[in-house]
């Protein structure tokens, strides 16, 4: 026997390599032996049939929060996002920090089941308590020499730095914090990703600013590669300006270099979608971005009960994962083929890592998510209560991390809900 593990009879997908049939995928010794029709079941030790089902590059979620308990009730466990969701590799999106990034190493790289890498917050505070405590994200609390020193000395895992562009930083602080975010990517030579669209509220007593200045003064600051997250969202001060039209600004920062990730979460709508997309905006990934503020798990005793800003952090369902955002974005009329990069390939690039992750090239790792592709009629609703109808659902099945077996069993993974 020449394989330990055979995937045999599903659709394979593999951007990286310009696939897209019925392959099936032979394991040895926790990597990938082959690719290729029609593989000899009598040469595995072990046959799984994954006739129906679509196999691919293990996923890769852009944005995660999982930096559990050190964020406090904001981080969650990464398995549970990861391999027991069908996601074979997180990138947390600024949990930890220059201050923290030796306990992110050891409890969450070194402890979890699910490959797991981090863009660094440019705060010294990170992701502590999601945020709740606006007044720890001001330009006092960066440090840019110790952010750039924590990076290099940490490259194995840190892959870029995370940064908010949004209406309550801007109205206490103005362009400063971006500025100085921008200037850690530069000297780190690597990408920042920043957040748009609210996440406090503007101080009382302020008239804050006009949000549609926000993302033209950002894109000033930045380099090709840096990440601009949620076009989607249904908060001002993102791609969607208030009257309705996508800002001009972010085309051209698109034919600049610069990338642009879904940031699914609590954020996204169903309707800025639709205005973005028909405008030409395609996100390079796809990011799920849950945390423990728009997922039902249970929370550390002791940290708040609610967010300073309620309505932005609810989200409809409670219960959903990187699979249930594609199916999402399949909703929104975009076809598999254009999915499956920005869960993938892209993700890979964006990170750095395509002689690592992102393919099923041969001699790489057995990183492999499979993926259930069912058809009929189900209701999908988003965090302004839109509903749309979609007759296409994927779901997770199970994932392969280095080659071991991982079923989707997750206590969030969403539950269908008919039309």
């Amino acid at each position: 026997m020449q394989y330990d593990l055979l995937l045999r009879g599903g659709r394979v997908i593999d951007p990286a390599q310009n696939l897209d049939g019925a392959y099936d995928v032979a394991i040895k010794d926790g990597r990938i032996a082959a690719v290729t029709p029609n593989i000899v079941p009598s040469s595995a030790k072990e046959v799984v049939d994954v006739s129906g089902k679509i196999v691919l590059p293990g996923l890769i979620d852009t944005h995660a929060h999982v930096f559990q308990y050190v964020t406090g009730r904001f981080g969650l466990d990464a398995d549970l996002c990861g391999v027991h969701s069908g996601v074979t590799t997180l990138i947390d999106q600024g949990g930890p920090s220059c201050m923290t990034m030796p306990a992110f190493r050891e409890f969450v790289v070194n402890a979890k089941h699910s490959r797991v890498v981090a863009f660094e917050s440019a705060y010294l505070v990170g992701g502590m308590e999601g945020h709740y405590y606006p007044s720890l994200y001001k330009p006092d609390c960066l440090d840019v020499d110790a952010t750039v020193a924590s990076a290099k000395a940490n490259r194995d895992i840190v892959k870029g730095f995370k940064a908010h562009a949004e209406i309550g930083g801007m109205s206490r602080w103005g362009i400063e914090v971006m500025r100085l975010s921008a200037e850690i990517g530069r000297q780190a030579n690597l990408p920042v990703y920043i957040h748009f669209g609210q996440l406090w509220p503007a101080p009382d007593g302020t008239p804050g600013i006009d949000p549609d200045t926000i993302l033209p003064e950002v894109v000033k600051l930045l380099k090709p590669g840096d990440i601009l997250a949620h076009p989607f969202s249904r908060h001002p001060g993102s791609f969607v300006d208030r009257n309705g039209k996508v800002h001009p600004v972010a085309k051209e920062a698109i034919a600049n270099g610069i990338k642009v990730d879904v940031g699914h979460g609590s954020h996204f709508s169903f309707k800025m979608a639709k205005i973005a997309l028909d405008a030409g905006i395609m996100p390079d990934t796809l990011g799920a971005d849950m945390h423990g503020y728009n997922t039902t798990v249970p929370k550390p005793a002791g940290t708040p009960d609610q967010h300073s800003d309620q309505e932005h952090m609810f989200f409809g369902s409670t219960r959903f994962s990187l699979v249930s955002a594609m199916t999402a974005m399949l909703a929104c009329g975009l076809k598999l083929e254009q999915v499956v990069p920005m869960v993938t390939s892209n993700c890979a690039k964006m990170a750095g890592m395509e002689d690592t992750i992102g393919t099923l090239k041969p001699g790489r790792e057995a990183d492999v998510s499979v993926l259930n592709d069912a058809r009929g009629r189900w209701v999908l609703q988003d965090n302004e209560k839109t509903q749309v109808v979609t007759d296409r659902m994927l779901t997770p099945a199970f994932c392969l991390r280095a080659g071991k077996r991982f079923n989707a069993d997750a206590s969030i993974l969403p539950i269908a809900q008919a039309a």
